[in-house]
């Protein structure tokens, strides 16, 4: 994705290091909380304490070693010029930070799950979608253009990987699976509508997230607080999918240690494709799309004004084959960032909202 702005720019009350620490103790308290209220023992495997500790730390002390690596093997990111200008001078920070946290997390989540079925499958397309985004950065680096893998093939192994998801979803889980749980016990039989769905919801959900990797601990920061928060939900059906969130989202606040502002790595889509595939594939495996859309907010409405940009731009194309923009740049954030806001400041207030949007998920997870 696109190189991040100087942590120079405009004033903020607080630096990169305060924010993601801020952050960890926010997750590593409410983990706590989130486990008494369960009578869940916080330093025991199955609970969401430990793995998000655990894998905080084992991340952020294998990127001492990763990072280090990543800038030997000249993996730095090549900038889009059309992009913020202020983007231009953080050129060369290695990208395809994802190849260390995401492992390390999925690893974890195995061992502590006893290796349990659904913790399998899940990280099984989690480290797919992890492969597309791999493969999409080295050929980036390799042409040394910000163009990697084509839209069209990145899509035909997206729909590829969800397809066997859904698959394997077919066979092994009973037909109610397809019935979309709601609020106050209701359900949405969607009989075979479901399996589109489903797709759709694999590849959306990976493609928003990397919409939203633009600046230095955004996508890291807002995934870790909604893997969480969907962890905490799954636990009473699926204890072993609560695992593997608390171990992801523990993974991505030891990626944050070194991707905080100033960014030291970038997760590139290697880390961002493999995050949305790993919260789609939970959410579906544990019925949880309704948790999953709140959860998403964000990515969501990042994804949304990349699409009213682009549909403007079209909208108002002139004979001169120019059209108007309804943003001064899209996804949202980079909007922001030009109209003054500094990157701190957008990282803050989205981190804000996904806890906002994560109390909303978990109270009404209640009914």
């Amino acid at each position: 994705m696109d190189a991040k702005l100087s942590p120079n720019q405009g004033l903020s009350i607080i630096n990169g290091i305060g924010l993601v620490s801020l952050l960890g103790v926010g997750l590593g308290v409410s983990a706590l909380i989130l486990d008494g209220m369960a009578n869940r023992m916080p330093w025991q495997g199955m609970s969401l304490t430990l793995p998000l500790l655990f894998c905080a730390v084992a991340s952020a002390a294998v990127g001492f070693w990763a990072v280090p690596l990543l800038q030997a093997l000249k993996t730095g990111q090549i900038i889009r010029e059309d992009g913020p200008q202020a983007h231009l001078k953080k050129a060369g920070t290695p990208t395809m930070g994802g190849i260390f946290f995401v492992p390390v997390a999925v690893i974890s989540a195995c061992i502590w799950s006893n290796f349990a079925t659904e913790v399998l499958a899940v990280a099984a397309l989690t480290l797919s979608y992890g492969l597309i985004g791999w493969i999409d950065d080295w050929q980036i680096l390799r042409r040394k253009s910000n163009k990697g893998m084509s839209p069209r093939m990145k899509l035909i192994l997206q729909v590829t990987f969800a397809f066997l998801f859904c698959l394997w979803l077919l066979v092994s889980h009973p037909a109610h699976i397809t019935n979309i749980a709601l609020p106050f016990g209701l359900y949405i039989p969607l009989g075979l509508l479901f399996w589109p769905l489903a797709g759709f919801v694999l590849v959306a959900e990976s493609n928003a997230t990397n919409l939203t990797d633009g600046i230095d601990g955004l996508a890291g920061g807002t995934v870790a607080v909604a893997l969480l928060a969907l962890g905490a939900l799954v636990a009473p059906t699926s204890p072993g999918l609560m695992v593997f969130c608390a171990s992801l989202s523990g993974g991505c606040v030891g990626f944050l240690v070194h991707n905080r502002n100033p960014a030291r790595v970038f997760m590139g889509d290697t880390g961002s494709l493999a995050l949305g595939g790993a919260l789609a594939a939970v959410a579906l495996l544990a019925n949880s799309l309704v948790a999953l859309f709140i959860l998403s907010g964000i990515f969501f409405v990042e994804t949304l004004s990349v699409m009213a940009q682009v549909s403007y731009y079209k909208a108002t194309k002139g004979p001169d084959g120019k059209g108007k923009r309804l943003l001064k740049m899209a996804p949202l954030h980079h909007h922001l960032e030009l109209t003054g806001w500094s990157e701190l400041q957008v990282v803050a207030v989205f981190y804000i909202i996904s806890a906002i949007l994560a109390v909303i998920a978990l109270t009404i997870g209640q009914f």
